[in-house]
């Protein structure tokens, strides 16, 4: 039940707040909240929709991005408290923001540090995709299984996403990369990046700034998907709050992500 009432939450939250701004935002309605991010009037009730209803379903803390903008300190309940809902309520809000259609509404549950539960609706399609810790990924009630990836490197499609890198780490995974089918940049949503590696349409991501509300709701999908989402040392990856680690490679199955992680950066990276 928690599973498809999570789901009709966030798609009728779209409906509400989001959908209707989609190439139709005032003058006014997108504001800076920080030098380079911006954010508008539609994340802003969407999240305040969904973030009360969830409460309503689960009353333990929300953990929202827009939230966290305005206090910090509410982050901390990633750590600190038994259990708390994640929410990004416009996941790729720049996209939102230039009529284009790849952004999601997200939401996951974070138990003792670990996400056991998400969800990534992607309004423009009417898609929600889903997992549950133990129990698989699911793509508007269908079973995602991934299949593993032919072994040969020259054919997998992968993206770096590498607007947060140093210009010394970026150059070196833009020479390594080459080795690969093919590299983008992405698509500037995470929720929309991670459906595509779990529905079989790419092999590797690779991230570096990791906020909490963009990378638990799909990490937890690609792993029930039967692939991996880890941090460049290979250990597991946990939603936190930001000012964290940098840096998460997720591949459909574990031989990818062992070969990416040593064509990119190597075996010594730590």
């Amino acid at each position: 039940m928690l599973m498809e009432k999570v789901a009709e939450i966030l798609a009728e939250a779209s409906a509400e707040a989001v959908e209707p701004r989609f190439r139709a935002l005032a003058a006014g309605e997108v504001l800076e909240k920080a030098p380079g991010e911006i954010v508008t009037v539609a994340d802003r009730e969407a999240e305040v929709i969904i973030s009360r209803r969830l409460r309503e379903l689960l009353p333990v803390p929300v953990v929202g991005e827009e939230a966290v903008a305005a206090d910090p300190s509410l982050a901390r309940a990633l750590s600190t408290e038994p259990a708390c809902w994640l929410v990004d309520p416009v996941d790729g809000t720049a996209n939102f923001v230039a009529g284009r259609p790849d952004f999601a509404v997200m939401a996951s549950l974070v138990r003792a540090g670990r996400t056991v539960a998400s969800w990534i609706y992607q309004p423009v399609d009417g898609v929600c995709y889903s997992a549950e810790l133990g129990a698989g990924a699911w793509r508007d009630g269908q079973r995602i299984v991934r299949q593993p990836a032919a072994p040969e490197p020259a054919t997998w499609r992968g993206s770096v996403k590498s607007r947060f890198l140093d210009p010394v780490l970026h150059h070196r995974l833009q020479t390594n990369a080459r080795v690969f089918g093919e590299v983008s940049a992405g698509r500037r949503s995470a929720g929309m990046e991670y459906p595509q590696l779990a529905d079989g349409r790419q092999e590797f991501i690779l991230y570096w700034r990791t906020l909490p509300w963009d990378h638990a709701p799909g990490s937890l999908l690609v792993t029930e998907a039967g692939g991996v989402s880890a941090r460049l040392d290979g250990s597991e990856y946990r939603p936190e709050p930001p000012g964290g680690l940098d840096g998460l490679l997720v591949a459909c199955d574990p031989a990818v992500w062992d070969r990416t992680q040593e064509i990119l950066l190597g075996a010594a990276v730590h």
